[in-house]
C-alpha cells in the first residue's frame, strides 16, 4: 500500500508507535543521567573533595553520553 493510501487507523497506529518509541528513549536518557549522578555522588561520599568534582564530572559526562545515545537511536530509527 502506498503512503498516500493509508487509512486514518494506520496513521494513528504509526503515531502511537512513534510516541512509544520516543517516550522510551526519554526514560533511557533519564536512566543514563541518573546512574551517572548516583555514581558521582557515591564517589564523592567515599572520596570527599571541596567541590564535589566526581558528581559534576560524571553528571556532565552522562548528559553527553545520553544525548549521543538518543541521537544515534533517532538516526537508526529514521532509516
Amino acid at each position: 500500500m502506498s503512503k498516500a493510501n493509508k487509512t486514518p487507523i494506520q496513521k494513528q497506529e504509526k503515531q502511537l508507535s512513534n510516541y512509544a518509541i520516543y517516550s522510551g528513549l526519554i526514560f533511557q536518557m533519564m536512566a543514563i543521567i541518573g546512574i551517572g549522578v548516583f555514581v558521582g555522588f557515591k564517589l564523592d561520599e567515599n572520596y570527599p573533595n571541596k567541590h564535589q568534582l566526581f558528581t559534576v564530572v560524571l553528571s556532565l559526562l552522562s548528559v553527553v553520553l545520553s544525548v549521543f545515545y538518543v541521537v544515534k537511536r533517532i538516526i537508526a530509527l529514521s532509516k
